[in-house]
């Protein structure tokens, strides 16, 4: 038998130690080597539309600190549902990621039966934005004001036709919320995209809108009534807020950067930190500043806090609507 010296042993020793102390830990290897490729980012916004402009912002300048592809999937249809699911079955390693919108963690759950999957199961990264909605007229509306809007449908045989994106879109969920708090006599008209309810809205096919403040919407060929956030906003100061007539009124459509389950812990805190570094770029800002989205710095838990706010309030008037699945 070989029996090893007492300085053969401490060199073992020795070796080991520095072995190990060198050697990376299992969840912060992933994270020194992520991203290996290009990176895939989710999300249900048709190509140009809505936050899309906004969300492909983030992802390109994601890409080039990544040094990598940034790949924008757009998966639009089914308010949402093809989007999330998508992302729901991708590989948890951090190549797939979901810009999920609050459609996904509020309308989903409520709206749908049986999903075939868990909305809980996301892996929070990080809030990215909101846009503030707004409620429009066409010119040709004899209406000023929230409160001669609400008069007028009261009066109107019928109502007045809104169009209120499709059942379950923010759009949706805030024309349910200002029927409930007004009184006002509307009817929900549904689309597919906002490019449509613009296009309706301009032409006069349908006389009141809600949708987010940007693009067409900002353009001055509407009259613009109020916005849903809880303030004024610094891009239309003169415009009121819904809050003004409704005290307590806020809506936004908001989104945020989420992963499928499994996710390394180590691979979401590295995408956390570097989401919150692009979105502190003045860069960004002044293009998100264009398209009037607004920003708030959110950790994964603050992002989770937020979203199980948002539920308490919109599970609420989807209950009251009678929107939620039996």
């Amino acid at each position: 038998m070989v029996t090893k010296t007492r300085a053969q042993r401490s060199a073992m020793y020795s070796l080991l130690w520095l072995l190990a102390i060198a050697a990376p830990t299992g969840g912060s290897a992933y994270a020194q080597t992520y991203p290996a490729g290009p990176v895939k980012f989710i999300t249900q916004q048709r190509p140009g539309g809505g936050t899309d402009p906004a969300l492909r912002i983030v992802a390109d300048h994601l890409g080039r600190m990544w040094g990598q592809q940034a790949v924008v999937v757009n998966l639009p249809g089914a308010a949402g549902l093809i989007a999330a699911r998508a992302a729901a079955v991708a590989p948890p390693d951090g190549q797939t990621l979901f810009f999920a919108t609050v459609t996904t963690y509020v309308a989903l759950p409520e709206m749908q039966a049986n999903l075939p999957f868990d909305v809980n199961d996301f892996v929070r990264i990080g809030f990215v934005g909101e846009v503030p909605l707004a409620i429009a007229v066409t010119a040709a509306l004899p209406v000023n004001s929230l409160p001669e809007l609400v008069a007028l449908s009261k009066r109107q045989p019928g109502g007045l036709n809104i169009a209120a994106g499709f059942r379950g879109s923010m759009p949706h969920l805030t024309t349910e919320l200002f029927r409930s708090r007004s009184g006002a006599d509307l009817t929900p008209i549904f689309y597919a995209d906002s490019g449509q309810v613009m296009n309706d809205l301009i032409s006069g096919r349908v006389p009141i809108g809600v949708e987010g403040l940007a693009g067409p919407m900002a353009a001055g060929q509407l009259k613009l009534l109020a916005v849903a956030s809880p303030a004024r906003v610094a891009s239309r100061p003169d415009l009121p807020t819904v809050a003004e007539a409704l005290p307590g009124f806020a809506a936004s459509g908001w989104f945020s950067l989420v992963a499928p389950r499994g996710t390394p812990a180590s691979i979401v805190k590295k995408v956390s930190d570097d989401l919150r570094e692009v979105l502190a770029l003045p860069a960004v800002k002044q293009r998100f500043d264009t398209l009037n989205v607004s920003m708030r710095s959110m950790s994964p838990q603050d992002l989770s806090d937020f979203i199980r706010s948002e539920r308490q309030l919109w599970k609420q008037v989807i209950k009251q609507a009678g929107l939620a699945a039996q």
